[in-house]
């Protein structure tokens, strides 16, 4: 693996690129995962590859959502458990929720390792890989569920999805909770809260909301989810990207350099 310095200033950006490379020669992550992080990481520049308030907003609705849940899942990719295994781990202890392993490109090598990468971390009894079930209206192997997780689970927080899936998910009558840096995709438009967020920062994020919300009442984590409106976030979310397009304009005064041929 390349060395990075510590110094460079894209040095947080360059490592997320190592650990999702390492992580598919581990068989973790699939090669198609690297063009999705490709895919979002140019999407995050236009947020400004920070936390936007609306995603703030989003994160916390999330969290409520979770923590009033009978039995919440946290729906585990290979993307997913490349960048933020400890932190899905975490999340899933303070919310209470299953961990399930399921995949587009799925093999039951790939789930395996993936379960165990988990483990490692301390997630206990992460499921996925001998599924019992199979989500109705959907071909792809991400069908392949367990019953006693994503099958019977009353939400789902979906980091990284597709869309498909996701209005699958929703047709079964469950809460679907997406993490999608794209605010025009089909998974963030359906889903009941999406957060336009990265994931590495999104869970983190989640986990601060689980710690501060662990003696709410549960009247107030309930007002949190009904007065999230999912459309109106996403579009708070639009103009945030557009000002800040805006505000970053190429200008003659903005400091870039310029050839010179004298």
């Amino acid at each position: 693996m390349t060395e990075i310095p510590k110094d460079h200033p894209r040095y947080e950006s360059l490592a997320l690129r190592e650990e999702i490379t390492r992580c598919v020669e581990a068989g973790i992550t699939s090669r198609q995962g690297l063009i999705a992080h490709g895919r979002g990481e140019a999407i995050d520049y236009l947020i400004g590859e920070k936390t936007l308030p609306s995603a703030l907003e989003a994160e916390e609705a999330a969290v409520a959502a979770l923590l009033t849940s009978k039995n919440p899942v946290i729906s585990v990719n290979g993307n997913t458990a490349a960048l933020v295994p400890g932190g899905i781990v975490e999340l899933a202890e303070l919310v209470g929720a299953k961990i399930e392993v399921n995949l587009f490109h799925r093999t039951e090598e790939r789930v395996a390792r993936i379960k165990e990468y988990l483990e490692s971390f301390g997630a206990k009894d992460v499921l996925g890989l001998n599924p019992d079930a199979t989500i109705p209206g959907l071909s792809s192997e991400r069908a392949k569920v367990s019953k006693e997780g994503i099958f019977s689970a009353d939400t789902v927080l979906v980091p990284l999805e597709d869309g498909d899936r996701c209005e699958a998910l929703i047709g079964m009558g469950k809460t679907v909770i997406a993490i999608d840096l794209n605010p025009f995709s089909r998974t963030s438009r359906m889903a009941h809260i999406s957060i336009v967020d990265n994931v590495v920062r999104a869970i983190p994020n989640m986990i601060k909301s689980a710690k501060s919300f662990r003696y709410t009442r549960v009247i107030d984590l309930l007002y949190f989810v009904y007065a999230f409106d999912n459309r109106k976030n996403l579009e708070a979310a639009v103009e945030e990207i557009k000002r800040g397009l805006d505000e970053g304009r190429l200008e003659e005064s903005s400091g870039y350099s310029k050839l010179s041929i004298w």
